[in-house]
């Protein structure tokens, strides 16, 4: 397993829900959730990039370092083919984002603020539907298309956000195998704290270690909000030591729930910083934290007042 990582060592902040921030609190259409697609404009370049600047201002404040993921969670063939992107024209937009990102680490970084750049890799099929997703096989082939552009690209870490079943997110680790880059597994819960698939989040954990040889660099939750979260927690359960992140949702609502909403349920930063800090009590090895659906620039901060510490602020 990598160890070379910052973010293991030291509080990590990294950015919120990018596509429900954009499209509800600053009326920009993405169709299919495809963000990346901002960055084939000088407009969409410069709202992906003063959403970014937004977020590292925060982690600048707190003393904490960054995560600059690649807003490439729809970037991938059967999502192009629906927004009438090939795959060259996915290469070159995957590209470009990743270069956005190189810039702004250029302009940020320093002793005090570390920053890491990952590739974002998004579920295939729908986040929150398992029966969209393939056999571990056919999941290696498609993902390692985004994963060779990625690569080209000078990314640090390969993301992997809202995974719904084991076999894609193994798909996604046996993809990158051949590579000399970190990866991360970001799994999805329902409110009764399982996978959309059934799995129980220890299960998924450890048959992802167990198929791969444990090559993920760690494990992440996403798209949940934290009250979804507690229920999986086995105190004392082994797995849970691979677990290093969080990027809830705002809202305590069921995935159905959330699809069937017209409007942004933004919940309370600071009550969802406060369950951040108490799941943070519980487990102290949580290093990385962001938010997801709902959540913008707000909650990050709220986090990050109340989960930095000593060491960050001094």
């Amino acid at each position: 397993m990598p160890t070379a990582l910052p973010q293991l060592d030291r509080l990590f902040l990294t950015d919120s829900g990018l596509e429900t921030d954009l499209i509800y609190n600053h009326g920009i259409d993405l169709p299919y959730f495809a963000a990346f697609t901002l960055a084939g404009t000088q407009d969409g370049c410069a709202a992906l990039e003063a959403y970014y600047r937004r977020h590292l201002e925060i982690a600048r404040a707190a003393g904490t370092g960054f995560i600059l993921e690649t807003p490439t969670w729809r970037a991938s063939a059967d999502w192009g083919e629906r927004l009438g992107l090939d795959g060259v024209a996915l290469d070159a937009l995957v590209r470009q984002t990743a270069a956005l990102l190189h810039r702004l680490r250029s302009a940020y970084q320093s002793t005090a603020l570390p920053i890491v750049i990952s590739g974002c890799i998004g579920p295939r099929g729908d986040g929150y539907v398992p029966a969209s997703v393939t056999s571990i096989d056919a999941a290696q082939a498609y993902h390692a298309v985004q994963i060779a552009s990625f690569v080209a690209a000078g990314i640090d870490l390969l993301t992997a956000l809202t995974m719904t079943t084991v076999e894609e997110a193994v798909g996604i680790l046996r993809a990158a195998a051949p590579y000399a880059v970190p990866v991360v597994i970001s799994f999805t819960l329902e409110t009764d704290g399982r996978l959309p698939s059934g799995a129980t989040l220890g299960e998924a954990i450890s048959a992802a270690d167990a198929a791969t040889n444990g090559q993920a660099a760690y494990f992440m939750v996403n798209c949940a909000h934290p009250s979804h979260f507690e229920p999986a927690i086995d105190d004392g359960a082994p797995w849970l030591q691979r677990l290093r992140g969080l990027r809830a949702n705002a809202s305590r609502c069921s995935h159905a729930e959330l699809d069937a909403m017209t409007t942004l349920d933004a919940g309370d930063p600071a009550a969802l910083a406060s369950d951040y800090a108490a799941l943070r009590q519980r487990l102290p090895q949580l290093s990385v934290l962001g938010g997801c659906c709902g959540t913008d620039a707000r909650h990050v901060a709220a986090i990050a007042a109340a989960c930095a510490g000593p060491r960050e602020r001094a």
